[in-house]
């Protein structure tokens, strides 16, 4: 049975979600709620699945990884075993960051970083050569404009 959240578990959920390194002390006088019933919330949240983890952002500039691109896959086929493989060559890319995979012309768009263009290239010869490639396109970004690995709390989804 899915568990439904009330204002509290939200004020939990928005609150870690700008600092998830805040002890639950803080977190309870945030929302409002003692320590106690604050940390089994957190737990029930956690085991519920709604808080997957915690981990720091990271500048990947800062270290070095100056080139942020993106790769449009177009798979050759899109049969389970080609799939997987695929996913399973992705997965063990440390330059792929994110990997969607979508509906319509392309079956995959890849968010990659490097630290220069000549190993975001190496990784492209790479990538065309993986599991059922048919061919990629790809685009080096110019700026980011918005950057929210956030989800918005404060806009609940309906109800079905």
């Amino acid at each position: 049975m899915p568990i439904r959240l009330d204002a509290i578990d939200r004020r939990i959920l928005a609150e870690l979600q700008a600092d998830g390194r805040m002890t639950n002390v803080e977190l309870a006088r945030r929302v409002g709620i003692s320590a106690p019933p604050c940390l089994r919330r957190v737990r029930s949240l956690e085991e519920a699945g709604f808080i997957r983890g915690y981990r720091a952002l990271l500048d990947e500039k800062l270290l070095g990884f100056e080139v942020v691109c993106f790769a449009m896959v177009h798979l050759a086929s899109q049969a389970d075993a080609d799939l997987r493989a695929f996913e399973a060559f992705v997965r063990s890319a440390p330059l792929v960051r994110e990997c969607w995979m979508l509906s319509g012309e392309i079956d995959f768009v890849l968010k990659c970083v490097a630290p220069d263009l000549a190993t975001f290239q190496a990784f492209v010869a790479e990538l065309t050569a993986a599991p059922a490639v048919k061919n990629v396109k790809t685009s080096l970004t110019l700026r980011c404009s918005k950057d929210a690995a956030l989800v918005p709390l404060e806009l609940p989804p309906a109800e079905a």
